[in-house]
């Protein structure tokens, strides 16, 4: 079982256009798509598509139109009564993957909000094999989230607490580094950069630079690190190595949902016992297919790019 938790959830609108962004002018779109989005819902979409046992916790009020399009997503779900409507994220695709979103403000939770997850996180989370900390905070919510949460999960259910993987960015990312040591976090290499406080050398390999950055954080304040890097591929940094995956040729037709489709690639391969540079491999397929789909849909195995995805052992 695979616990994800999503405290900002979102109705993921799609648009498609025919021809590249305007900026100030009026266009056609070719299509819309709505689903339910979310890190931790995209995240637990892929999972279940696989195949693998998965539960999205989230916060929703029990009159909130999102729960019709949560229920389409086919996912098993555990909810945690607040209230407020769930926000809409909208997001721009041209025929080249060319992606312009805009994410609206969300419920604004409260501290007995945060208190009420933390107790069902912790109750399903009970025996998991992973629990993933997925997407920004919601409104109201103190940096320090998802550090509360790891601290509670590990503090209450000790031997049968799951690992942790925290995706998200800015200062929550760098409240869990500081202060919750979980076993895998996913950033971009954007956000790694801002993680650490600076960018990443231009004159360096991009995978070798991650790598370098990364190993100011592994294993010292996080046990593994995977980063994506869109057309670039994924790093994998773990205490016992490093690897660096290019993805294989792909169309891209909406990049929305696709580093949520990549950590659920590493899980789905983590889980069933795979090595880590394969669990890596995964992950840039899944990221890939997420890539080559329009809207946030989930890849399923028959979505996934069957070309080689090449992947180097990177050194110190």
């Amino acid at each position: 079982m695979i616990v994800t938790l999503t405290v900002h959830p979102s109705l993921d609108r799609t648009v498609s256009i025919g021809e590249p962004l305007r900026v100030g002018e009026v266009q056609a779109a070719m299509a819309m798509r709505e689903d339910a989005g979310g890190k931790g819902i995209n995240v637990a979409r892929v999972l279940r598509a696989a195949g693998v046992a998965s539960l999205a916790v989230l916060p929703l009020d029990s009159g909130d139109p999102f729960g019709a399009a949560l229920a389409e997503a086919d996912v098993d779900v555990r909810t945690v009564p607040v209230r407020g409507r769930t926000r809409a994220n909208i997001a721009v695709t041209d025929p080249t993957g060319e992606t312009t979103k805009v994410n609206l403000p969300g419920v604004a939770l409260s501290p007995d909000d945060l208190a009420a997850i933390i107790e069902v996180v912790v109750d399903v989370s009970r025996g998991a094999a992973w629990l993933v900390l997925a997407g920004s905070l919601a409104p109201g919510l103190p940096d320090d989230s998802y550090v509360r949460i790891i601290h509670a999960v590990r503090a209450r259910l000790g031997d049968d607490a799951p690992r942790i993987a925290v995706d998200t960015s800015g200062a929550a990312l760098r409240a869990a580094v500081a202060d919750g040591r979980p076993d895998l976090i996913k950033p971009n290499d954007d956000e790694l950069a801002d993680l650490l406080g600076s960018p990443l050398p231009d004159a360096v390999d991009l995978a070798d630079a991650v790598h370098a950055a990364a190993l100011s954080l592994v294993p010292a304040a996080v046990g593994a690190a995977l980063v994506t890097l869109g057309g670039d591929g994924a790093v994998l940094v773990t205490a016992d190595g490093a690897w660096a995956a290019t993805p294989p040729p792909t169309r891209v037709r909406s990049t929305v949902g696709a580093g949520d489709s990549s950590l659920a690639g590493f899980l789905i391969a983590d889980t069933g016992g795979l090595d880590p540079s394969t669990s890596l491999v995964s992950a840039v397929r899944y990221g890939s297919a997420a890539a080559a789909l329009e809207g946030t849909q989930a890849p399923r195995a028959s979505d996934l790019p069957t070309a080689d995805v090449p992947v180097r052992r990177l050194h110190r």
